[in-house]
């Protein structure tokens, strides 16, 4: 091979070579992240949903309740969201709430709502636990999950999560945590001034499972004024 020929061939393929070096990283990094509005997002598992009990999972439930439709009704006692959809009927979702010590009820209103939220944890929380990180981008890794939605002035959030099992239980900071595909599923239901109403943790629950023949009895909130307005300022996650 004579000598111009074999130098332009090694030219040729350390090009090629420097072409192709950024594209897997970047290819990596977009995936990493996808497709984000899929029914089981990436970063959770296939029988996220599945593992949870019946009474957790995403289902159309009776409502014996006077909230109109698109409020959302929080009972943290039964670890269980509800969205009112008219007609008697509510969407309920399981979810994670506020451990002793954090937990809260008021009323508030969704003020702001972001996807793939970026989680900077606040001074509060830094001081009970210095070890965490103080900027957490958007993303699989990054606690608040998918979707979030902010109430009022608090630092309170109904979020995804990254921990899917700890749905049902009471381990957060105030902040109420659903599954990342039942957080996207209300986020798209919900809009900027919906009404948000936590319960206190000693009610019982106003909803029954539809067609079932054990029925809970139905609770009738109390008026507004009644209740202890607006939520504490301070923890979140």
């Amino acid at each position: 091979m004579l000598p111009s020929t074999f130098g332009r061939l090694c030219g040729a393929f350390l090009f090629v070579g420097l072409i192709a070096t950024p594209i897997a990283p970047a290819c990596a990094q977009a995936l990493s992240y996808g497709p984000v509005d899929s029914v089981t997002p990436a970063y959770q598992t296939p029988d996220a949903d599945e593992a949870l009990t019946p009474a957790l999972r995403r289902q159309i439930v009776d409502y014996a309740g006077n909230e109109p439709a698109g409020t959302i009704i929080v009972d943290p006692a039964h670890t269980s969201l509800y969205l009112t959809l008219g007609g008697g009927k509510a969407m309920r979702y399981g979810i994670g709430v506020g451990r002793q010590g954090f937990e809260w009820s008021g009323v508030e209103t969704i003020n702001r709502k972001s996807e793939w939220p970026d989680w900077i944890p606040p001074a509060a929380m830094i001081a009970r636990q210095p070890y965490l990180p103080r900027w957490i981008g958007g993303g699989p890794g990054n606690p608040l999950g998918a979707r979030a939605l902010y109430l009022g002035n608090t630092d309170y959030r109904i979020h995804g999560t990254n921990a899917p099992d700890s749905i049902g239980k009471h381990v957060s900071s105030g902040c109420i945590r659903m599954l990342n595909a039942d957080v996207i599923d209300l986020y798209n239901r919900v809009s900027i001034g919906t009404k948000v109403i936590v319960l206190p943790n000693a009610r019982v629950r106003q909803v029954s499972d539809a067609g079932s023949a054990a029925s809970t009895a139905p609770l009738v909130l109390a008026p507004a004024a009644s209740r202890k307005s607006g939520a504490p300022s301070s923890g979140i996650y």
